[in-house]
């Protein structure tokens, strides 16, 4: 299996406040969501990415509350599994 895309490393204990911030939370619209991706962990995150990249993450990603919302926003970003 290939798998193409720009890699985007990130490091460990991302936590789900990194991934959508709290302050967020209010709402469940997907393209709302996926618009604060990883806002808090790098402003600049976002600008970066482009359909068919690729997250790779250190240890313990997704670490914290269990937040919906933080995977919600990585798939309404386009990011898959």
């Amino acid at each position: 299996m290939d798998v193409k895309g720009f890699v985007h490393k990130v490091g460990d204990n991302i936590d789900t406040d990194l991934i959508i911030a709290a302050r967020y939370l209010n709402t469940q619209d997907a393209a709302e969501l996926a618009s604060y991706l990883m806002e808090d962990y790098d402003p600049e995150f976002k600008k970066s990415i482009a359909p068919g990249d690729i997250i790779v993450a250190g240890e313990n990603f997704g670490c914290g509350s269990s937040r919906e919302h933080a995977a919600w926003a990585l798939a309404d970003y386009g990011f898959k599994v």
